[in-house]
């Protein structure tokens, strides 16, 4: 059975692509087996997010952001303990963008290293 924050990361995944209810359930049967995200397992789930980053809404253009990126981005910010307005505040201050949908794959590339370090620096 699959646990929640990989259960909440499939529905952010389904809200970010603007999936409808039927197609996401057809896509969770096609690629999975399954018609509900709960009856998954960490194999199945693997499966799903690597058909999600290889989808058609992977990329909002060539240059965009990609959906990886994003939800990596959402998880670090997570691991630091950020709500939305706190990596909006980040995001604005130190890569002068306004918020995560803005940044292009370069500037994404670089906010993930800056959060890695915050989060090492934490740890430490």
């Amino acid at each position: 059975m699959i646990d929640q924050k990989k259960l909440a990361v499939i529905h952010i995944v389904k809200k970010e692509l603007a999936l409808g209810e039927e197609e996401y359930r057809e896509i969770l049967e096609k690629v999975t087996g399954v018609r509900s995200a709960r009856d998954l397992d960490d194999n199945a789930f693997l499966k799903l997010m690597r058909y999600f980053a290889r989808s058609r809404h992977y990329r909002a253009s060539r240059e965009g952001i990609t959906l990886r990126q994003k939800l990596y981005i959402r998880h670090l910010a997570d691991d630091l303990g950020w709500d939305g307005d706190h990596l909006d505040g980040f995001l604005k201050k130190y890569h002068k963008t306004a918020n995560l949908d803005s940044l292009d794959k370069k500037k994404a590339s670089k906010a993930i290293e800056s959060l890695k370090h915050i989060l090492a620096h934490r740890e430490r």
